[in-house]
């Protein structure tokens, strides 16, 4: 019998009357949970909270895998630096969980797929840093605009060494929506992707144990996933292990 894996992915909190009037309430883009289920796993939304190192463990002890999902800027304290006008969606909380959350697949060798904002953000717990606004930049490719603005589509260079090589080849295709981009690559990482500007468009362990398998892609690859789910795919065999 095919195990089918239950793969948590990070849901974002709202206030009463973003997406209910009276109540607040969690969620996440449907794509992400669509492409989960059509690669053969279960998706399960985690709601944002305060975690401590044990319940994070239990919470991740649960699951095959996890993936960090797009979202609003990443706090710029967290890696030193006052916060650009441009900067927008700051959360203590969202930042606080989904670092407990990647923290604790570390310990407990669960495989991370990280999208966009959870590519920026697995960058910045790995001391890296971020340039904080590259949206109309002459030297630049157009990356998208977040928050409901529009996706622009990229290539993307692959080094066929990596991880993410190994599983979509020298060179990909997709959507990105960022006006961020990883400046300091973080301890421990390397670039597995870039645009054709030089942007890094994703980011792996330098030398990962057999246990840790950790992807980060900037572009969004659950909007092509009913074309292309690589990327869940092989999260999914990887988490059939666990």
């Amino acid at each position: 019998m095919t195990t089918v894996p239950l793969i948590g992915v990070s849901g974002r909190q709202f206030d009463a009357g973003r997406l209910f009037k009276l109540e607040t309430a969690t969620a996440i883009q449907t794509e992400y949970l669509d492409a989960v289920n059509h690669a053969g796993g279960i998706g399960a939304i985690l709601s944002p909270e305060v975690l401590t190192d044990s319940r994070a463990d239990a919470l991740v002890g649960q699951l095959g895998g996890l993936i960090l999902t797009g979202g609003p800027d990443v706090d710029p304290s967290r890696y030193g630096e006052p916060a650009a006008p441009e900067t927008y969606g700051v959360s203590e909380l969202q930042d606080a969980f989904e670092a407990a959350l990647f923290r604790s697949a570390q310990r407990l060798s669960r495989p991370v797929l990280a999208i966009c904002r959870g590519a920026q953000l697995v960058n910045v717990l790995c001391g890296g840093s971020l340039d904080q606004h590259i949206t109309g930049r002459n030297d630049l490719l157009a990356h998208g605009i977040p928050n409901g603005g529009g996706g622009s589509e990229n290539t993307y260079a692959i080094e066929s060494a990596s991880r993410l090589g190994r599983i979509l080849g020298e060179s990909a295709t997709g959507r990105c929506h960022h006006h961020q981009a990883v400046a300091r690559v973080g301890d421990g990482l390397v670039v597995s992707a870039r645009t054709s500007d030089g942007t890094v468009e994703g980011l792996e362990y330098a030398n990962p144990m057999p246990s840790h398998w950790m992807v980060a892609v900037q572009w969004h690859p659950e909007e092509t996933a009913d074309s292309d789910g690589r990327l869940f795919s092989a999260l999914i065999t990887e988490a059939r292990r666990h």
